[in-house]
């Protein structure tokens, strides 16, 4: 497939995410507060989009309670500066083994969750977007699982798509942009799709090009895409995504650093990301291009 760059570009961040960073750098924000005024310094830097998690306010260990997504989304909202809110739908879904000769019961660090209150928090606040991670697949620890199976990815897009919030289809290898295009063949995802192509994520598709670009042929063309990598890659990705085609994302729930010893805001991510499009010749749309774009519709939270 020959390449055609994305002239028009949107830039998404991935403001805190639920790995253990929190310790790892003083700007990894923690409190409701400090995740959303992260996320309105992101969009003044030129993100379209912004992807949250929650986290406990005193240990940042990762939740899902809904009065904390509630109160980021309601300070966003309420906000001087635009921003489409993208908020994860993957807590839930943690799996944790005893270990090579007791696997079972499961230890501490599981959260199993049923679809309906894993969809609790999109049910009350209305992002224009939420994650449903398409697949399970084992993370770089030695004995966690991601666990998202065939039915609850159905019960969990079908309430998406009811509720009129635009699934983001994470894909972190290619069987899951298969299962993607099987969800949308069954209509339980709506055909105009949007999909994250999560690369370098152990142990998922590995960030060569190689590997990037079998995942984006395998995007359907009427599909919205997007790509990001880890760490040191993570503006490359920047590049690649753009050149190839699609959108990037940036954030401190991938990457810590702007350069070697030096810590990074989500802001300066963002800013980097946007020199990196400009300077390929591409255009930063905003999120009402990208709210056109890609069908959403911004809300207010659902009454408490």
């Amino acid at each position: 497939m020959p390449l055609t760059m994305n002239r028009e570009v949107f830039i998404t961040c991935a403001v805190t995410g639920s790995g253990s960073t929190q310790d790892r750098s003083p700007h990894v924000p923690r409190s409701p507060e400090q995740i959303a005024n992260s996320a309105i310094e992101a969009a003044k830097a030129g993100a379209a989009i912004v992807h949250c998690h929650v986290r406990d306010p005193e240990t940042g260990a990762p939740r899902r309670d809904v009065e904390l997504y509630r109160e980021v989304t309601e300070r966003i909202r309420d906000a001087e500066i635009d921003v489409v809110l993208n908020l994860t739908a993957g807590m839930g879904g943690d799996l944790v083994l005893g270990g090579t000769e007791t696997p079972l019961p499961a230890v501490a660090g599981t959260d199993m969750a049923g679809a309906t209150e894993r969809m609790a928090h999109i049910r009350a606040c209305l992002p224009e977007i939420c994650t449903l991670d398409c697949g399970t697949m084992n993370f770089a620890e030695a004995d966690y699982v991601m666990t998202n199976t065939p039915g609850m990815l159905r019960a969990m897009g079908g309430m998406m798509t009811e509720l009129g919030v635009k699934p983001e289809i994470e894909a972190f290898d290619t069987g899951h942009l298969w299962f993607a295009k099987q969800l949308v063949a069954e209509g339980v995802l709506k055909p105009d799709a949007l999909v994250q192509l999560c690369m370098g994520v152990p142990w998922g598709a590995p960030d060569d090009l190689n590997t990037f670009m079998a995942m984006v042929n395998n995007v359907p063309s009427d599909w919205n895409w997007s790509a990001f990598s880890l760490g040191r890659n993570q503006m490359a990705y920047v590049a690649a995504a753009t050149i190839a085609g699609g959108n990037v994302r940036v954030g401190l729930e991938d990457n810590l650093w702007l350069g070697k010893g030096q810590l990074a805001t989500n802001a300066e991510l963002v800013e980097r990301a946007v020199t990196i499009v400009e300077a390929l010749g591409a255009r930063v749309i905003g999120p009402q291009e990208v709210r056109e774009r890609l069908n959403l519709v911004k809300r207010a939270p659902a009454a408490a």
